[in-house]
């Protein structure tokens, strides 16, 4: 059985349904103003952030702190996972 994860906050879900009908903390426009986005990458034992390539064990580790790379300024985002 597949996992299937949040880009934004690192959430687990059984089902890509059960994931995205739900608000996301850590969505970009602000706490639960917009759903979970699926994650289509594979599941891996670290995660790198696309824009400054920090790693973490989860997507819920790297996705909570801020990117001093991201493309709207510096810490005004938070890190994203590669695929």
């Amino acid at each position: 059985m597949s996992n299937f994860y949040c880009e934004y906050c690192g959430v687990k879900a059984s089902s890509i349904s059960s994931l995205t009908i739900n608000s996301c903390p850590r969505h970009p426009l602000g706490n639960s103003k917009g759903k979970h986005k699926l994650y289509e990458g594979s599941e891996k034992s670290k995660y790198s952030c696309k824009y400054c390539g920090t790693s973490a064990s989860s997507i819920s580790s790297l996705t909570i702190n801020s990117c001093p790379r991201h493309p709207n300024g510096n810490s005004k985002g938070k890190h994203a996972p590669t695929l």
